[in-house]
């Protein structure tokens, strides 16, 4: 995705260099899109790295207790 968005940026670039400003408008519009679906992805994959780990941590410091309840 994040490949498109450049190479939609770079056609935009280069049709507002040659004056073909509707062109231009559409890709670098279709590439802003593209990389703020590809942020909001980032963004939520970090989300869930962070409460992934989270979850280990708790699960580690509740492996002790769960092994003096089991063992008792």
């Amino acid at each position: 995705m994040l490949k498109y968005a450049v190479v939609l940026l770079v056609v935009s670039l280069i049709a507002g260099a040659i004056g073909l400003t509707i062109v231009s408008r559409i890709a670098a519009r279709v590439s802003l899109v593209l990389f703020g679906l590809l942020f909001l992805g980032f963004l939520a994959l970090l989300g869930f790295a962070y409460l992934l780990g989270e979850a280990f941590e708790a699960g580690r410091a509740a492996a002790p207790l769960v092994a003096a309840v089991t063992t008792a």
